[in-house]
């Protein structure tokens, strides 16, 4: 990795530093003091705050969610109902298909380093324009996710991507960055 002398940092009532990106765990700068490199570690824990909001209506969801510490910033693409094959699963059948969508976004965030708890903000979509088939695709996706209920937005579509597909999920998720991770 080259250096980059034109990321400065300034400093209240200290002289300015030319910052290194000096990147041994993603997480490491250094500083050029008097001609020679000061590095510091710059590990800080990472933390999720759901956030209910006063005057708003009492929801089974939070409002927002705020990510404090240094993290990487995960965002799937939507979870679809599809078997490994890539055939659509339960056809005609809401529960089952949120089923599979939740199994299928829990995989995609695994393979990114995270996990449902991870998880910030999600949208799902239903194929329907009718409110008990939201509800049903919701009451899974909200099962999966237990105790650790993040903002979502539930939205009714006209339709969605591949044949007799109903539901789909995706998620922005938020891990803390570590050199054990990659």
């Amino acid at each position: 990795m080259g250096v980059n002398f034109s990321d400065v940092l300034h400093w209240p009532n200290h002289r300015t530093l030319r910052q290194i990106p000096f990147r041994t765990c993603g997480n490491t700068w250094c500083s050029v003091v008097a001609g020679a490199p000061v590095c510091e570690d710059l590990h800080v824990e990472t933390s999720v705050e759901l956030i209910t909001a006063p005057g708003l209506a009492t929801a089974p969801y939070p409002y927002a969610a705020v990510v404090r510490g240094a993290s990487n910033i995960i965002f799937t693409a939507g979870a679809c109902p599809l078997d490994e094959d890539g055939h659509t699963v339960a056809v005609g059948d809401f529960a089952g298909q949120a089923e599979q969508v939740m199994v299928n976004l829990k995989a995609a965030l695994l393979a990114a380093g995270a996990d449902l708890t991870d998880v910030v903000k999600t949208t799902v979509c239903v194929a329907s324009a009718t409110r008990d088939d939201l509800v049903t695709a919701w009451d899974v996706v909200h099962r999966y996710f237990g105790d650790h209920q993040v903002p979502s937005t539930l939205l009714g579509v006209a339709t969605l991507g591949y044949p007799d597909q109903l539901v789909e999920v995706d998620a922005v998720a938020v891990r803390r960055s570590s050199c054990s991770r990659r």
